[in-house]
């Protein structure tokens, strides 16, 4: 089991990866995570060793834009995404090899 923290982050690369792949040079990151927008600016450490890489690749990635930004957007302004993730979850829907390379090996073997 993975924690929403990597959840998160998980989110946040995949989304990365598709500003880059549209040739976007500046990213307005809007998260519902208070935690990833703090620790993306600066203002906390990244102590849990899951989130070290993910924090890391995310950083790396950001280091690409001309631009960025991030805010946090509390959870009840963020019904349609909060639905979105809701309905794949009570579908069962199995991630993708995109997501799967960020999330501990065997993790989904047993679904």
């Amino acid at each position: 089991m993975t924690t929403n923290n990597v959840a998160e982050y998980v989110a946040l690369l995949l989304a990365l990866e598709a500003a880059e792949g549209l040739g976007a040079r500046e990213v307005e990151l809007r998260l519902d995570s208070q935690l990833i927008v703090e620790q993306l600016g600066g203002g906390y450490r990244v102590r849990d060793p899951k989130l070290q890489p993910l924090f890391r690749e995310a950083r790396e990635r950001l280091a690409h834009f001309e631009r960025w930004t991030v805010r946090h957007v509390p959870r009840a302004e963020n019904a349609a995404a909060d639905a979105l993730a809701n309905e794949a979850l009570d579908h069962g829907r199995r991630p993708d090899e995109r997501v799967r390379r960020w999330l501990p090996s065997g993790m989904f073997d047993r679904m």
